[in-house]
């Protein structure tokens, strides 16, 4: 059994323990220790990272009333060892979990909404609400939640038998817990069952910033990041509109007013574009229809080839499938991507969707469609015109 040290003092960065196991699993190993400072993944919390001596744990995992420290080398059973955690990436994980509850506290208080969810990755942190939320009410649990940072609140664990929870004003209540719970009691704030490490003040989670929410099954999803991840995600979208204001030569505060400026810009740009484009094509069409190459039904393969948007695309196949006993293969390349649609003009034969398929080999493509018409997408190459000539030559044969 793994005397877990971690559960009583989250700051507790070093201890001496004895390695009681060494099982070597797949490509790693798992050690078992008689204690430990490394918190193993649970609760929604990542594990810690850690070394045994010189040999470094990168994850840890719960196995019963033991810890399993994963290495990518063997330990001797029976040796000693000094366990050292990776300090940084504890803080880190502590900061998200214990801002978690803060922020679903604030959530629950200030407009009821329950937290039915937590997710947390080695970039971002989420809680799923069962409330839709707006703006308003993100802000204003976002300063609740911080304000009780810069309170610097006392952070106390209570071991209790599950029967007391009663007495508790809990805002996650679990009926299946049984034996001795541990609650995390945040003064002035929130109070649940946790397995998970938290700091022994407030003001240590540094700081909590929703980044972004939407609506999630009939509630909303709140992405957030707290201490060293907000800091650096702050510095980085600062660094992202200086620089952007810089570029358009505006004021911060002016950015989003002229980019909205320059997207009306280039959808006029593109309409009129779009507009070229299909006079273009009107012109051309009398003598592709002219050379376009025959079956032995009558049956026209009519090809046009263009640069430009999935609009335009649409917009040119509109064009060459009005023109009657055709089938139209219609690719256009927009960057990198290459999209490509078939149809069959009236009085037209053929099989759209074996040409689709056939497009879908040439150009590592994804689509489909049916014997009327087809569309898919795939990579527009350097070669994707003369992959073409190839695709018309293996739809005539």
């Amino acid at each position: 059994m793994t005397k877990k040290l971690y559960e009583n003092d989250s700051l507790l960065k070093t201890c001496e323990a004895q390695v009681l196991a060494c099982e070597q699993k797949d490509d790693h190993y798992e050690v078992t220790l008689d204690q430990t400072v490394i918190f193993p993944e649970g609760g929604g919390q990542l594990s810690d990272q850690g070394w045994l001596d010189a040999v470094p744990v990168f994850y840890a995992s719960e196995a019963g009333p033991d810890v399993h420290h994963w290495t990518k080398a063997p330990v001797e059973v029976g040796k000693k060892v000094q366990v050292k955690l990776d300090w940084a990436v504890r803080l880190d994980r502590m900061q998200q979990h214990c801002g978690e509850h803060i922020l679903s506290y604030a959530f629950w208080k200030t407009c009821g909404a329950n937290n039915v969810g937590f997710h947390m990755n080695e970039d971002s942190v989420f809680i799923d609400l069962d409330k839709e939320i707006d703006e308003e009410t993100a802000e204003k649990a976002e300063r609740m939640a911080n304000e009780c940072l810069w309170a610097n609140e006392p952070i106390t664990l209570h071991y209790v038998d599950s029967t007391e929870l009663g007495n508790y004003p809990l805002r996650k209540k679990n009926e299946k817990l049984r034996g001795t719970v541990r609650l995390v009691d945040i003064k002035n704030g929130d109070i649940c069952t946790c397995c998970g490490t938290h700091p022994p003040y407030t003001g240590m989670v540094g700081s909590i910033q929703i980044i972004r929410f939407v609506r999630h099954k009939g509630g909303s999803r709140v992405e957030f990041l707290c201490g060293a991840r907000a800091l650096k995600e702050m510095h980085k979208r600062n660094r992202i509109l200086e620089d952007t204001s810089n570029f358009l030569s505006v004021k911060a505060d002016e950015v989003l007013p002229a980019v909205e400026k320059l997207h009306q810009e280039i959808l006029d740009l593109r309409g009129k574009v779009r507009e070229k484009t299909q006079e273009l094509i009107r012109f051309q069409l009398p003598e592709l229809l002219e050379t376009a190459p025959k079956f032995a039904d009558g049956t026209r393969l009519l090809v046009l080839t263009l640069e430009g948007t999935a609009q335009e695309g649409k917009s040119a196949m509109k064009l060459a499938s009005a023109e009657p006993k055709v089938l139209a293969a219609v690719f256009t390349k927009d960057g990198e991507r290459l999209m490509y649609q078939f149809a069959l003009s009236e009085g037209a034969t053929g099989d759209c969707k074996a040409c689709c398929q056939l497009a879908n080999t040439l150009f590592n493509g994804r689509g489909g469609g049916r014997q009327q018409s087809a569309q898919g997408g795939g990579t527009a190459g350097d070669d994707w015109q003369e992959k073409i000539k190839e695709l018309e030559k293996e739809i005539l044969k």
